[in-house]
């Protein structure tokens, strides 16, 4: 997928044919029709047939190769519709009482993580929640990066926000807006893609080499009261999520990467109790 491609997907005023929407998919995951049949067990004549339009898929056959092609829930919804079926997948505020024990869950990660930092982020990397030691790390950001939703890579990348006391900026934001770029090929979300042009604009170094072989990940390391904080970071999203909401949320959990981060964690913890 290219951005060209992305952009006129987006600004087509009326649905495509299930056709058109499952060759994209095919083509943005490099598949043949042949592979594809393959793994969704039918005929790669058929398959030919529903993305010209000469056949129409069943619902069944839609949910298998979305599956397949490891469509997000979402764009299957979007699929089913263009297929002229319902759709599939619920799409519920994280207040729904449906969604109150996958609610309890994020929050009892995000506590327990204490005295090191946790959020939860959405699919657009809005802030969702946070545990109470993310506040003492965001010092000295310019309040409208604070605003209603903070979007936790502009904070990053910005140079009123983290970028100002990141130490291995080129390093991080790399990462990740590696990371992004990887969603955005595989989702092609027009709101990722806007975001993915932002960062790139922002004055950014480059990254000098490959990390040394001593690394076993790519920290981050931010400037606090004179002291170098170290983490090192983990994602964690839920296993089978049949919710669009639950399916797009994330917890990015961060670690102490040395004995010095770990102590000044344990410091601020305490004074906030």
């Amino acid at each position: 997928m290219n951005a060209h491609t992305a952009t006129a997907r987006t600004e087509r005023s009326q649905p495509a044919h299930i056709g058109d929407h499952l060759r994209e998919w095919r083509q943005r995951r490099h598949l043949s029709q042949l592979d594809l049949a393959g793994d969704a067990e039918i005929s790669a004549r058929h398959l030919s047939f529903v993305e010209t339009g000469r056949a129409a898929p069943s619902r069944e056959m839609v949910l298998k190769l979305a599956e397949r092609l490891e469509v997000p829930l979402r764009e299957r919804n979007v699929l089913l519709v263009a297929a002229g079926y319902a759709p599939a997948f619920p799409q519920r505020s994280l207040d729904d009482p449906a969604l109150k024990p996958a609610r309890a869950a994020i929050d009892l990660v995000l506590k327990a993580h204490e005295p090191s930092p946790a959020l939860a982020i959405d699919r657009h990397w809005n802030l969702v929640s946070a545990n109470r030691m993310m506040m003492p790390l965001l010092q000295g950001i310019s309040p409208w990066l604070l605003g209603q939703p903070i979007n936790v890579l502009r904070l990053a990348f910005h140079p009123e926000g983290l970028a100002a006391r990141t130490v291995n900026l080129a390093e991080w934001c790399s990462h990740l807006l590696e990371r992004l770029h990887r969603q955005c090929e595989t989702t092609a979300d027009p709101e990722l893609l806007k975001l993915h042009a932002e960062l790139k604009a922002y004055p950014i170094p480059a990254r000098s080499g490959p990390l040394s072989s001593d690394h076993v990940a790519i920290p981050f390391k931010l400037r606090l009261n004179g002291d170098v904080l170290s983490f090192i970071s983990t994602t964690m999203i839920f296993g089978t999520p049949v919710d669009i909401t639950l399916s797009e949320l994330a917890l990015e959990t961060f670690f102490p990467a040395d004995d010095l981060t770990a102590e000044r964690m344990r410091a601020m913890a305490a004074a906030l109790d």
